[in-house]
């Protein structure tokens, strides 16, 4: 996801709710997020959808990572020539 410009991608919601389809299309475009405010306060994020799968994809893989820094930091890890012989072993039957 690109990042957001403050001075293009935050409008108010009536202004959004005027122009719906030419928001949607600028985000397609620019694959920046929108942030649509309401009473000068932020209540709505509209991001493209391929940028919303992205993210979520992002968003596993990190929390995969955690999950192993914790099972090794926790003394669940095998040693790298463990896993490698297991994997090789795995290849060569």
């Amino acid at each position: 996801m690109k990042r957001l410009k403050i001075n293009e991608d935050i409008s108010p919601m009536s202004e959004f709710r005027t122009g719906i389809a030419s928001f949607i299309k600028k985000i397609h475009n620019t694959k920046r997020p929108l942030i649509i405010t309401q009473h000068g306060k932020g209540v709505a994020v509209l991001l493209d959808a391929d940028e919303f799968e992205s993210m979520q994809e992002k968003i596993e893989l990190l929390q995969d990572i955690q999950t192993s820094i914790n099972q090794i930091e926790g003394g669940q890890g095998i040693k790298h020539n463990s896993a490698k012989a297991a994997v090789l072993g795995r290849i060569e039957k």
